[in-house]
């Protein structure tokens, strides 16, 4: 007779119950979030990793931030690493890119540890764009930035919720920082109330097959996305691969990708220095990135998990644009991920035309609108990305009117949205 923790049905039932976890917390948070950021736009992720950090299963939201949450929960893990630092029913949080959080201050991470049989055998964590995080200018991103200190309110991995206790000086703290306080204050209980439904429903799936089995589920998944990937990697053609090209402020990205039978190598070591302008991003960002592409040549049909990256070598230049240090400004990462992304993506598309298209606009396009609501005096602030066109493939034209690659399942804000919550109104549409 086989063993429930080996019985691959078993296992395969865990396994979706995960992604279903997932994709609960996601709703979660989209129906309790105060910003149209993140309710309509939905510049937002869900995640479950293991006890571990390395993510098991993700839920909808933007393809950037699937390689985000196993990151932060990392460092969370690193830094309270004594017996007693987690307990059942803390949260943390984290927003720093120097400090577990990989994006740009706007984006909180919240995680939380899931228990079961005195020990923790998951963490539950969700990211979103926050309106307004504090820092020089409204909305909390500007071209103006020197430094990180002026893009806001930095949240270095750290508690929240104590034993199911919110920590109020925290929670203060956070909203003297913020011109949105409640706005902001409504947003991060959302995504307490995300990793809490997540944390339920795994404490329910490890009671009901046990420990043991659920942790089995979790590796036994992961070696899986591992196998799958190294399977597509040896489909591969072979060889080193470079690509130098020169960008709109005079300086030149230069990326050397290096595909074996064991090993997907991304170079980015020969890259300019970090700039005192807010278009630098963390070395995990891009690992992201190399992330994207990575999948995109393996397997993107099939869920992504920790094993499925395993191949992945990253060589980056601490100092860089792409491997920038405290304190230069982060805020406007995505575009400069989005380079790295792209010239990626030009590096390899000649060798491989079977598995990446034309290539796509290449820009978040980000818009910020701000200002004081004519109704209500307060502030507001309008974010959304905006759409471009890609580029075809080798049996199909590119699609029109599409987000990039990086914002993936996202929507702009609808006018009637904008009106009603934010003040802004709509006289007509482009063409109209």
């Amino acid at each position: 007779m086989t063993d429930i923790a080996d019985d691959p049905i078993t296992l395969e039932i865990i396994q979706n119950s995960l992604q279903a976890t997932a994709d609960e917390m996601f709703a979660a948070m989209k129906k309790t979030a105060m910003s149209s950021i993140i309710y309509e736009v939905l510049d937002m992720g869900t995640g479950i990793m293991d006890a571990q950090g390395e993510i098991a299963s993700s839920g909808a939201g933007i393809p950037a931030f699937i390689g985000v949450l196993d990151k932060a929960v990392k460092v969370i893990i690193a830094k309270y690493d004594q017996p007693d630092d987690i307990q059942p029913g803390d949260v943390f949080a984290t927003n720093d890119p120097y400090h577990g959080g990989v994006t740009h201050l706007n984006d909180i991470v919240v995680a939380m540890p899931v228990f079961a049989d005195g020990r923790i055998i998951a963490w539950t964590a969700n990211i979103a764009h926050n309106s307004d995080v504090g820092g020089m200018a409204p909305g909390s991103l500007t071209g103006d930035a020197t430094e990180i200190f002026q893009e806001g309110l930095r949240l270095p991995a750290i508690k929240i919720i104590e034993g199911g206790e919110p920590i109020k000086p925290v929670f203060d703290i956070i909203k003297v920082n913020s011109r949105m306080p409640d706005v902001l204050e409504g947003d991060v209980w959302a995504a307490i109330a995300s990793v809490r439904v997540g944390e339920r429903r795994l404490v329910e799936l490890a009671g009901k097959y046990g420990t043991a089995t659920f942790e089995r589920a979790m590796d036994s998944f992961m070696d899986f996305g591992e196998q799958v990937s190294r399977a597509a990697l040896a489909d591969l053609p072979k060889g080193t691969f470079e690509l130098s090209e020169e960008q709109d402020d005079g300086q030149t990205f230069s990326v050397k990708i290096t595909i074996s039978d064991d090993a997907f190598t991304v170079d980015l070591r020969d890259n300019p220095d970090q700039s005192d302008s807010p278009v630098n991003t963390s070395r995990d960002g891009v690992m992201v990135a190399s992330q994207m592409i990575f999948k995109s040549l393996t397997d993107p049909y099939s869920p992504a998990n920790g094993g499925s990256f395993r191949p992945i070598e990253l060589l980056t230049r601490e100092g860089s644009v792409f491997h920038a240090q405290e304190p230069a400004p982060i805020g406007f990462y995505y575009e400069i991920e989005l380079r790295v992304y792209d010239i990626m993506w030009r590096c390899l598309a000649p060798h491989m035309p079977d598995k990446l298209a034309a290539g796509h606009f290449a820009s978040v396009c980000g818009t910020f609108i701000g200002g004081i609501h004519p109704d209500t005096g307060r502030q507001y602030t309008i974010i959304e990305p905006q759409l471009g066109g890609w580029g075809a493939s080798n049996d199909a034209d590119g699609n029109s009117a599409m987000f990039c690659g990086f914002h993936g399942e996202t929507f702009n804000c609808p006018a009637e949205i904008n009106e009603a919550r934010n003040g802004l109104y709509v006289d007509r549409m482009p063409g109209k």
